[in-house]
């Protein structure tokens, strides 16, 4: 208990970790606290309730989990508020110093513009307010926390019990409401989220918390589940590839275990609260590494069904699934950044993207409608990739569920990047010059040395090296008929040397301004300029086309881990560096194609790459986490609660 705010500030300022805060007014669930504690949202989370907002508690607007404005009624335009704030919010350990001085500000009466000041010899901590109302200190508290420019996200409460009370008879009315809900029931209904895709929620989590029951009380931890899932898809994958009806519908059933398992694994994670940094990378890799296993399969099995180009389609999937998911990502930074500075969302003067995002936030709301599920589907989400697999090899064969995801694939892919095109030409939100460019465009020190060409901007020059990729493959398979024939020697020597000037005038870009509405899709047209560069150069020399799926593979991981690592909020990986950047990576490649030497230059690269991954896990994730621990020990440190 702290008696004003001086000394909250002053136990605050003594923490070395995260915070909590709490008012005296919230009756809630053991279970709401524990959950706001352990949010792997962000660092920063404030409960958030749909109560009216009364007696001075202070009125909040979200937006994609972000709490983007928050204050007393009267200051958020009409119907802005989404929610109040629930008393309570975990301050993470960066700020922390905007906790102690906010509690200050408001303790000696220096509010943002319109708060009320605080007199804190009322009783039960409260705040005077020129009409006599009072509200709680905490509640200001909250609003000058978020005047500090922290970045809080929003814990809504679900199924759970928790409410602010002022007086006894909203104190009986909230605890027996606690006392009517079974908590442990609840909090496994819980761990399903809470929006999901079509056949998630339909073919999987009607059961899958069962699973995860069985899995809490065996005392599996959720990266267990996350290993036993990538076995299923294994093994799936080895079904594909031997082939035949009956294990290509063994592999079908494996495939959506295995996807099963792959729900049940952060099920498990937010029913024993278990999260961890570790954790949601893992989950993250794994899944792409399961799908592309998978596609692996499915083109060996085509192929040694006699259907020519099984290899072509299972890269072919590859490729545009890592382009797509390169865009997703991105956008969702974009949209989160649009959604921390909303004054600036409509610069560009509104339009179809503002009655896009207007349509786009209708559905969303309408959940359950023919509308919300079409939306939710159309885009091709895992759950209905690996649906349309195992239904479509189960049925007909690895050709055709290649083809399949191929087809739908690219459809969402133009679906949803024509659409958020727009939406992003609206926002007109810079997102890749609020971070490290160099590091996430995957630049090498070749970026480095080249003079920089501030025109005609990044995501031109980026585009145009995607486009010389596609064309040189293009030409590639004109020339090449047969995926082991030797290419022409004019793509030897003419026709990869030019491409590989046009990627490296894309490659001067790096040290460009990438503050553009739509410089966020320069990191997923520079992976495609790389990968089919690649892939054509694997063409050209003649390489097995395993041995190019082989390379490709090796190269997503390194983009995922980027990715993964960006979503996560953790560090570059710690051998970035030596990776030679996407630049340097071609500029060996088009040797190898040069000299004819392609598969020898293929397998060596890619072993180098997935070397460097690996020591990279072990490092961030075993290595430093060791040291790092070891360091507060022989330091003598302590924890403050």
């Amino acid at each position: 208990m702290a008696a004003d705010l001086d000394e909250l500030a002053d136990l605050a300022g003594s923490a070395n970790g995260p915070v909590v805060v709490s008012g005296v007014d919230l009756v809630a669930h053991t279970a709401v606290l524990r959950h706001l504690v352990t949010s792997p949202v962000g660092p920063t989370v404030a409960l958030v309730l749909t109560d009216p907002p009364t007696d001075g508690l202070t009125v909040l607007r979200e937006e994609r989990g972000q709490v983007v404005e928050a204050g007393r009624p009267e200051q958020l335009a009409d119907g802005a508020a989404t929610g109040i704030f629930g008393g309570a919010v975990r301050v993470g350990r960066e700020d922390v110093p905007a906790l102690v001085a906010a509690a200050r500000a408001v303790a000696a009466g220096r509010l943002p513009a319109g708060a009320v000041a605080v007199d804190l010899f009322e009783p039960a901590g409260q705040v005077a307010r020129p009409d006599g109302a009072a509200g709680p200190v905490v509640d200001q508290l909250f609003a000058a926390l978020t005047g500090q420019g922290a970045l809080v996200f929003a814990h809504r409460v679900r199924l759970l019990v928790a409410h602010r009370v002022d007086d006894a008879t909203g104190l009986a009315r909230a605890e027996a409401a606690v006392a009517a809900v079974d908590e442990d029931r609840a909090e496994l209904r819980l761990s399903v989220k809470e929006k999901d895709d079509f056949f998630t929620t339909y073919f999987v989590s009607t059961w899958s918390p069962y699973v995860t029951k069985v899995c809490a009380r065996l005392g599996l931890s959720p990266t267990a589940v996350t290993m036993v899932s990538v076995a299923f898809a294994v093994a799936a994958a080895a079904m594909f590839a031997a082939g035949g009806r009956p294990l290509l519908v063994v592999g079908a059933v494996l495939l959506y275990l295995g996807f099963v398992l792959d729900c049940v694994d952060g099920q498990l994670a937010r029913y024993t609260r278990n999260f961890s940094a570790w954790g949601g990378w893992l989950d993250t890799m794994a899944d792409r590494a399961k799908e592309y296993l998978v596609y692996a399969g499915l083109g060996w099995g085509a192929t040694a069904a006699g259907f020519r180009y099984g290899w072509a389609l299972a890269i072919a999937a590859m490729t545009m699934q890592t382009v797509r998911h390169m865009t997703d990502a991105w956008y969702g930074v974009l949209h989160d950044e649009a959604a921390r500075r909303p004054k600036t969302v409509g610069a560009g003067g509104g339009g179809i993207g503002d009655r896009l995002n207007a349509a786009s936030t209708r559905v969303q709301a309408d959940t359950g409608s023919v509308s919300y599920w079409l939306k939710r589907t159309v885009v091709f989400p895992i759950g209905e990739r690996w649906a349309l697999i195992s239904l479509a090899v189960a049925l007909f064969d690895q050709r055709v569920a290649l083809l399949a995801v191929l087809t739908w694939g690219l459809l969402a892919f133009a679906y949803t990047g024509g659409l958020r095109t727009l939406r992003a030409r609206w926002m007109w939100v810079p997102v890749l010059d609020t971070l490290d460019a160099t590091l996430h465009r995957d630049d090498g020190p070749l970026a480095a040395r080249l003079p920089v060409l501030r025109r005609p901007g990044p995501l031109l020059l980026a585009t145009a090296a995607a486009f010389g990729s596609a064309v040189l493959l293009l030409v590639t398979l004109v020339e090449v008929p047969g995926s082991g024939s030797a290419a022409s020697g004019w793509l030897h020597w003419a026709a990869v040397p030019v491409v590989l000037l046009v990627l490296l005038v894309a490659a001067a870009g790096s040290g460009a301004a990438h503050n553009g509405p739509l410089d966020w899709l320069v990191p997923a047209a520079l992976r495609a300029g790389e990968y089919l560069f690649a892939i054509a150069v694997g063409v050209i020399g003649g390489a097995p086309p395993w041995l190019i799926f082989g390379y490709v593979f090796v190269l997503t991981l390194h983009h995922y881990d980027l990715v993964a690592r960006l979503e996560k909020r953790q560090p570059a990986p710690p051998l970035h560096t030596a990776t030679l950047g996407w630049e340097g990576r071609s500029a060996v490649l088009a040797l190898t194609a040069i000299a004819g030497i392609v598969s020898i230059g293929l397998a060596t690269l890619g072993i180098y790459l997935l070397v460097l991954f690996v020591a990279s896990v072990v490092l961030a994730w075993v290595v430093r986490p060791v040291r790092a621990a070891q360091v507060p020990a022989a330091a003598g440190g302590r924890a403050t609660r």
